[in-house]
C-alpha cells in the first residue's frame, strides 16, 4: 500500500508541475461558458439575428433560455468533456516515452501494476473534478444570466446525467492508456480517439450505438433532451466490458514490456 500511494504521489507530482492541469482547467471552464452565451443568445434572439449569431446551436436548445434547455446543452457538453479526459489518458501515458523516462520507470523496484494503478487513480480523481467543476461552473453561470424554469429537482437529475455520463467517459479511458502504451507515444491513441469519435457517430446513425461502448455516452445524455431517451442495460455492460478489457491490456503491457528503445 505504501507503494502505491508513492506512485500515486510521483504520478500527482507528475501533473501539478505541468502544464496540463492548467490547461484542461481552462478547456473545462470554456464549455459551461459557451452554454451561458447561448442562453444570452436566446434571451435577446432578435438581436441575435441581427448579428447572425442564432442558427443551428440555438435550434439544439429548442429556441428558448430556460433551465432545461442550458442543463440539455450543458449535459451535451459531457461529450466534448470524453475528448478532453482522452486526451489526459494519452497524456499520463504518452509522456513517459516522449520524455524518455519510460526506462527508468520500467526499472524501479516498484511493481509496474502498482504504477498502472496510480495513473489511472489519478486520471479517476482529475477528470470527476473536473466533471464536478463543469457542472458547478455552469450552475454559476445559469444563475448570473438569470433563466427561469429551475428547481431544486431539475438540479438533482440533471447532475445526476451529467455525472454519468462523465463516469462513462471515464470507464472508457482505459483503452486509451493502452494504445499509447502499445504504440509508445502519443500519435497512436490520438488516432484511436479519433477513430472511436467517427465509428460512434456512424454506428449510431446506423442504430447500433446502443451496442457500441463509445456511443453510449452519448445516448445517455439524450436522457436530458426536450424529447428525453432511454437506454438499456445491455449497453451498461458493453461499456463495463470495455473498461475491464482495457485495463486488463494496459496492465498486461506493463508488466510484460521490455526496456522501451
Amino acid at each position: 500500500m505504501n507503494a502505491f500511494f508513492a506512485a500515486l504521489w510521483a504520478e500527482a507530482l507528475k501533473a501539478y508541475r505541468s502544464r496540463v492541469i492548467g490547461l484542461s482547467v481552462a478547456v473545462a471552464t470554456i464549455l459551461p461558458l459557451v452554454d451561458g452565451m447561448f442562453m444570452l443568445i436566446l434571451k435577446n434572439p432578435d438581436r441575435a439575428k441581427q448579428m447572425g449569431l442564432i442558427g443551428a446551436k440555438a435550434q439544439l436548445v429548442a429556441g428558448t433560455a430556460t433551465w432545461p434547455n442550458f442543463y440539455y446543452v450543458l449535459v451535451m457538453t459531457g461529450i466534448a468533456a470524453a475528448i478532453l479526459f482522452d486526451f489526459l489518458a494519452m497524456w499520463t501515458f504518452g509522456r513517459e516515452f516522449s520524455d524518455h523516462t519510460v526506462k527508468e520507470l520500467l526499472a524501479l523496484p516498484t511493481p509496474r501494476g502498482t504504477i498502472v494503478a496510480a495513473k489511472f487513480v489519478l486520471l479517476a480523481v482529475w477528470t470527476q473534478a473536473l466533471a464536478l467543476w463543469i457542472f458547478g461552473l455552469g450552475l454559476v453561470i445559469g444563475n448570473a444570466v438569470d433563466i427561469p424554469g429551475g428547481s431544486a429537482h431539475l438540479n438533482l437529475i440533471s447532475f445526476g446525467i451529467f455525472m454519468s455520463v462523465a463516469f462513462l467517459n471515464l470507464l472508457l479511458v482505459p483503452w486509451v492508456g493502452y494504445i499509447a502504451s502499445l504504440g509508445r507515444g502519443y500519435l497512436p491513441s490520438m488516432s484511436w480517439i479519433i477513430f472511436t469519435l467517427a465509428s460512434a457517430q456512424l454506428l449510431q446513425v446506423m442504430g447500433w450505438g446502443e451496442w457500441y461502448p463509445w456511443a453510449v455516452p452519448a445516448l445517455v445524455a439524450t436522457i436530458a433532451g426536450p424529447q428525453g431517451g432511454s437506454i438499456g442495460v445491455h449497453s451498461l455492460v458493453v461499456v463495463l466490458v470495455a473498461c475491464v478489457t482495457g485495463l486488463a491490456a494496459t496492465f498486461a503491457w506493463w508488466r510484460s514490456a521490455d526496456q522501451a528503445r
